[in-house]
């Protein structure tokens, strides 16, 4: 597995159907917090509670204040160098090549960047959709960031939600169908900032690996050591914002 980043890019050029795939680990730098590790959201017992789809149930406005709360951190935060190398980089491509961008992300980041072929495979947190599964009220872009009471739909009266993925439930069949068509057929597949060992991005790079695509890891942990084996083929070690722009030569 290569690991030298010294003098090294990736000629994107010899590439007709690129995939990235980001992680909590490519917006730190704009002030979002990961997942994992020091600092990270998962060990915050409050974060956990209003990330489960039960809460949601039990305590809907105290869940929507959160989540209000978290939409504010989101919206005042801004792209980074990551973000917007990425945007650039698809903004650029020509001659019939494809690129897709699935992010397990729910900061918007990617789309505020200018990036466009984007499957937000959690959802986004600037955007709001109804509770009530029947209901056709599209997801839309929300501003409201306070309240003292649970928004609800002007089509059918139940209450609005953000419109992500919560724990308990399952990735709508629209975003699992649209990474799904992203992976099929790639010859080139990026992970930033995403250990790339967790469920579902350990099933999407052993996919793009079967399919024969070059498998490229972007992170600050080394994977070289882990078991059972990873799928990449090579990866890269430093922070996301000064990583892509340096392979991507931009």
């Amino acid at each position: 597995m290569e690991t030298d980043m010294v003098g090294r890019r990736i000629d994107f050029g010899q590439y007709r159907k690129i995939v990235v795939l980001t992680g909590a680990g490519i917006s730190v730098a704009s002030g979002i917090r990961p997942f994992r590790g020091p600092g990270g959201l998962w060990n915050d017992e409050t974060i956990v509670k209003y990330s489960e789809f039960r809460t949601f149930l039990t305590e809907p406005l105290e869940t929507w204040k959160f989540w209000w709360s978290a939409r504010a951190s989101c919206i005042a935060a801004a792209p980074n160098a990551a973000h917007l190398v990425l945007a650039r980089f698809e903004g650029g491509l020509g001659g019939g090549r494809e690129f897709s961008l699935i992010t397990q992300n729910i900061d918007g980041l990617h789309a505020r960047a200018g990036s466009s072929n984007i499957v937000e495979y959690h959802g986004s947190i600037l955007k709001t959709r109804c509770s009530n599964p029947g209901c056709d009220l599209p997801p839309f872009l929300d501003d409201r960031v306070s309240g003292e009471e649970t928004p609800r739909c002007p089509r059918c009266g139940s209450r609005l939600r953000p419109d992500i993925v919560m724990f308990g439930e399952e990735i709508p069949a629209e975003n699992a169908r649209a990474a799904e068509s992203a992976i099929r057929g790639c010859d080139l597949f990026v992970a930033v900032g995403t250990s790339g060992t967790v469920y579902p991005a350990s099933g999407f790079v052993s996919w793009a690996a079967h399919e024969g695509a070059r498998t490229v890891y972007v992170n600050l942990e080394s994977i070289l050591d882990r078991e059972p084996a990873s799928s990449f083929g090579e990866e890269y070690l430093g922070r996301a914002e000064e990583i892509l722009p340096a392979l991507l030569g931009m």
